[in-house]
């Protein structure tokens, strides 16, 4: 069984969310051979979304673990899996 690179949009509650805090409670919350990358993506009107990219098996439902423990922190509104590519 392989891996699959998932790129996950995490909302924050609104423009007042520090980012480098959510960030950093991002990176404490998914294992560091899992998550790969963090960037930041303007919405609009000055909110901006985290752009996660973690690497999970390939399986169903790879990504639910992950999707739940985003869910989990406090000052996340939605995380929705924006794309999935089969590594090779």
């Amino acid at each position: 069984m392989g891996e699959v690179a998932a790129k996950i949009k995490v909302m924050p509650e609104g423009t007042d969310v520090n980012l480098d805090e959510l960030e950093e409670e991002i990176s404490d919350k998914i294992k560091d051979e899992q998550l790969k990358n963090i960037e930041r993506e303007a919405v609009a009107f000055g909110l901006e979304a985290l752009m996660l990219t973690v690497v999970v098996k390939d399986d169903e439902g790879g990504t639910d673990e992950i999707e739940e423990k985003l869910s989990e922190i406090e000052k996340v509104e939605s995380v929705k899996v924006e794309d999935i590519n089969r590594l090779m």
